[in-house]
C-alpha cells in the first residue's frame, strides 16, 4: 500500500500547520481602535450620510471585517463583539413591519432604531476631534514633525497636500484589496514554506533598507500564498508596534505608503529585537573601508 501523500493532502498538512503557527500568536496592539472607529471608517469609505446608515449594508462589511481579524488572530476586544450583536439587533427591528396609522391617520413618535447608534456615533466623533486638536497643540509646542514628505513639501510648496498616517482599519482595507486581488491570479504551484513573523520582519527591514520608502502592495509582491501574506501583514503590524515603521496615505482614500523610521527612545524593545537582529545579520561596513573608485591608485 503506497504511503506517498497527494498533492491534495499536502496542501491540507501545510494548511494545518500554518493555522497551528498563527494558533501560537496572538497580536495585540496598543492604539487598538474601538468599533466605532470601524463604523466610521466604513462610513467614510461608502461617502454615506451619518444620519441615515444603510444598517444592511454596514453590517455586512462591519462582519467580514470580523471575520479578517479572527483570521489575522488580532486580540479583539469584546466590544467589537457586542457591536456587532446591536447591528444585527438594529438590522432585525428596521425588518418589522412599521405600525399602522390611528383612526386620525397619525402615526405614533416611534424612535428610529438607528437613532441611539447614530449619537453615540456623532458624541465619538466629537471627543476624537477634540483630542486630534489637543495632539496637534502639542505637536506644535515641541515642534516634532512628524510627516516624511517635509522635502517634498518644501519644493512643492503650499499646495501640496501632505501625507496622513493611517490608523489600523485603514491597513485592513488595503490588506484586504491584496488578498481579493491576489484570488485574480493565476495559482503557481510551488513547494509549501513556512516563514516566522521575525524571519519576514527581518526580510521586510531589508527591503524598506534599500529605500526610502515602499507601497503597501508591493511588499506583497514576493508573497505567492494566502498564509505568506498574512505573515507579511501581522509583520507589518508587529514592526507598527515597535515603532520601526510609519505608514502613510495620501488623502482619505489615496495610495499607502511605509516608511522606514528612525525608532524612538519610549518604542518596546523586546529580548530578541528584531532591529538589533537585523543589525546582527547586516552589519554596517567599517567607516573608511570604501575606496574610490575614480580616484587612480
Amino acid at each position: 500500500m503506497s504511503t506517498a501523500m497527494t498533492d491534495e493532502q499536502r496542501d491540507i498538512a501545510a494548511e494545518e500547520g500554518f493555522e497551528s503557527q498563527l494558533d501560537a500568536i496572538r497580536i495585540k496592539l496598543q492604539s487598538f481602535e474601538g468599533p466605532l472607529d470601524l463604523l466610521m471608517h466604513l462610513i467614510k469609505k461608502n461617502k454615506l450620510d451619518v444620519s441615515n446608515i444603510p444598517i444592511a449594508l454596514i453590517t455586512r462589511q462591519y462582519l467580514d471585517y470580523l471575520n479578517l481579524m479572527q483570521e489575522l488572530n488580532l486580540d479583539m476586544a469584546s466590544e467589537f463583539l457586542v457591536m456587532a450583536a446591536t447591528l444585527i439587533h438594529i438590522k432585525s427591528r428596521m425588518l418589522l413591519p412599521r405600525p399602522t396609522p390611528d383612526a386620525d391617520g397619525e402615526v405614533g413618535d416611534e424612535e428610529d432604531p438607528r437613532d441611539q447608534l447614530v449619537r453615540r456615533l456623532l458624541e465619538h466623533e466629537r471627543f476624537k476631534a477634540a483630542a486630534e486638536l489637543l495632539h496637534e497643540r502639542e505637536t506644535l509646542r515641541s515642534a516634532q514633525w512628524t510627516r516624511p514628505d517635509a522635502r517634498v513639501e518644501a519644493i512643492a510648496g503650499d499646495d501640496y497636500e501632505p501625507e496622513l498616517e493611517v490608523d489600523l482599519f485603514g491597513l485592513l482595507s488595503a490588506f484586504k484589496l491584496v488578498l481579493e486581488r491576489a484570488r485574480e491570479r493565476p495559482p503557481v504551484p510551488l513547494p509549501p514554506e513556512e516563514i516566522s513573523i521575525e524571519s519576514r520582519i527581518e526580510q521586510l527591514l531589508e527591503r524598506l533598507s534599500e529605500h526610502e520608502a515602499c507601497g503597501f502592495e508591493d511588499l506583497f509582491d514576493d508573497t505567492a500564498s494566502r498564509a505568506e501574506m498574512i505573515v507579511t501583514f501581522l509583520a507589518m503590524l508587529e514592526m507598527i508596534r515597535l515603532k520601526l515603521i510609519r505608514v502613510f496615505q495620501s488623502g482619505q482614500v489615496g495610495a499607502i505608503r511605509v516608511y522606514k523610521r528612525a525608532r524612538p527612545q519610549d518604542a518596546p524593545h523586546p529580548i530578541h529585537d528584531p532591529e538589533d537582529e537585523f543589525k546582527a545579520h547586516h552589519p554596517a561596513p567599517p567607516a573608511g573601508d570604501e575606496t574610490d573608485e575614480s580616484t587612480p591608485e
